[in-house]
């Protein structure tokens, strides 16, 4: 992200907080619930509120952020590589089903419509929806923040200037500037026949709309393009510049539940309840797609996806996608418990199928939520864990903690870098919502030592290695001409 350092102000203590024990509070804490086998004993002191003007924000700061000096937490901070910074919950906040960090400010998104946006341990404000709770958000590079909600909208917001210019004390003004689709595409559609497609039995609707819950949301920042995926089986493809719907694909037999571009190859993967994941490739159009009434009429300069391959297919839904763009590493998360992997090998010919490296398992339950970031993976699980991998050679992976602490499912969960010297390993801040209604933040480190949380205090951690040659339960490849055509409609 772009300014670590501001965003990383939270972690820090604040200099007015007195250090007596804390005052008693009606919101609720699980941070005792975890366990944490640091490298050396570590400290931390509570925090009075009353001291402090945080004590007049709803946000309730829990054990781990506090301390008695910069030096105390200086020194903290180099000892726990790996461990929980805190955890903020908001009374009647409702459950956390979205997370985006944006520089200094992070977004989250809960069941009660509200987008909440909150820096240094402070909440800065929010902006809230008519109706439709976020399932997904992402902020595009020129600061506007597309949300998808249940109601199968797509809405865009962008953060209003304030008089205070960059006081971070300040409220932080959103207004709604659109959605997606546009109004006046579907005004201007709606008046003509051909744009309409069943969408249900006797019903149907605007090709360009999702008529069921939008589950997913991907930003191509080099193409300019964001793609949506729903409940209702499809895929929709949206420039950021003016929010036109270029493409809509009718992709799998069941609901769509995760997208991801790539970033390379103009590659973009989709994961359904029908247990399978596939890859399309981003192309311009062709003159036979324009002259297909079943996948539509399309204008000059519109994208045209096809299908290359069924990268997975199995019994277990498809729940998350995540992407190592360097490494050229997808990974996939699905409901049996289990992260596969799959790696595009630099070079190779388009179209040449990726090599499958396996499967790593350190789950119970469900994997709802997947992040990735350098070398780390992270997992986020129905079974309120959150395990931590590193990739190694090949298709190698350790794992290197296993963080617990969250009384309810992980429902989505967030990376960014944290700023150390050049010569000390590299540290990642993590965050992590659940339907617990907490966000948790944690610093992982991608080295074997300072320890590790994990699910007992005398656990180690665990190495898993899978290479590309072990049997596997994820079926071969299929060509893109051996799969059904998927049906398109495009822009009129």
């Amino acid at each position: 992200m772009g300014n670590h350092k501001k965003l990383l102000q939270f972690l820090r203590p604040d200099p007015a907080v007195a250090t007596a024990p804390a005052k008693s509070s009606s919101t609720t804490s699980d941070d005792d619930d975890y366990s944490y086998t640091p490298a050396t004993p570590t400290t931390s002191a509570s925090a009075s509120t009353a001291a402090s003007p945080y004590a007049a924000s709803p946000w309730t700061q829990l054990p781990g952020l506090g301390g008695s000096g910069a030096a105390e937490d200086a020194a903290t901070t180099n000892k726990q590589r790996t461990g929980l910074l805190g955890s903020l919950v908001k009374e009647g906040g409702g459950h956390v089903y979205s997370l985006a960090a944006a520089g200094d400010l992070l977004y989250t998104g809960t069941d009660s419509r509200n987008v909440r946006v909150w820096r240094d341990r402070r909440e800065l404000g929010g902006f809230r929806s008519g109706s439709g709770l976020v399932k997904a958000i992402v902020v595009a590079a020129d600061g506007r923040i597309h949300t998808g909600h249940q109601d199968g909208k797509v809405r865009v917001w962008r953060r209003a200037s304030s008089e205070k210019g960059d006081d971070p004390t300040g409220a932080v003004q959103h207004r709604r500037v659109g959605s997606l689709p546009r109004f006046r595409d579907v005004l201007r559609s709606s008046l003509r026949p051909s744009q309409y497609v069943q969408t249900r039995r006797r019903h149907s609707g605007l090709w360009m709309r999702h008529f069921d819950a939008v589950s997913s949301l991907s930003l191509d920042a080099a193409a300019g393009l964001i793609y949506s995926t729903s409940w209702d089986r499809t895929f929709k493809v949206w420039r950021v510049s003016d929010s036109k719907c270029l493409e809509s694909v009718y992709a799998h037999a069941d609901a769509v539940n995760a997208v991801a571009a790539v970033g390379f190859d103009a590659l973009v993967l989709t994961g359904s309840a029908d247990g399978t994941v596939k890859v399309w490739r981003r192309g311009a159009k062709t003159k036979a797609g324009n002259n297909s009434k079943k996948k539509g009429r399309r204008d000059d300069g519109d994208t045209w996806h096809t299908m290359e391959r069924v990268l997975r297919e199995g019994d277990s839904a498809v729940t998350a996608i995540a992407v190592a763009v360097e490494a050229r590493v997808v990974y996939v998360g699905s409901s049996d418990g289990a992260v596969s992997h799959w790696q595009w090998r630099r070079g190779a010919a388009p179209g040449a199928a990726p090599r499958n490296g396996g499967s790593l398992r350190g789950h119970k339950m469900a994997v709802l939520c997947l992040a990735v970031a350098g070398r780390v993976v992270v997992s986020g699980s129905a079974d309120r864990t959150i395990n931590v991998w590193r990739r190694e050679e090949g298709a190698d992976h350790a794992r290197l903690a296993v963080l617990t602490g969250h009384t309810g499912p992980v429902k989505c969960v967030a990376m960014d870098e944290e700023e150390v010297d050049a010569a000390a390993p590299r540290r990642w801040v993590v965050y992590s919502g659940s339907l617990d209604g907490s966000v948790k933040v944690w610093r992982v480190s991608d080295s074997d030592g300072g320890g590790g949380l994990t699910t007992s205090a005398t656990t180690t951690p665990a190495r898993y290695s899978w290479k590309g040659s072990s049997p596997s339960p994820l079926r071969s490849w299929t060509p893109y001409a051996a799969a059904p055509e998927p049906r398109h409609m495009g822009a009129a």
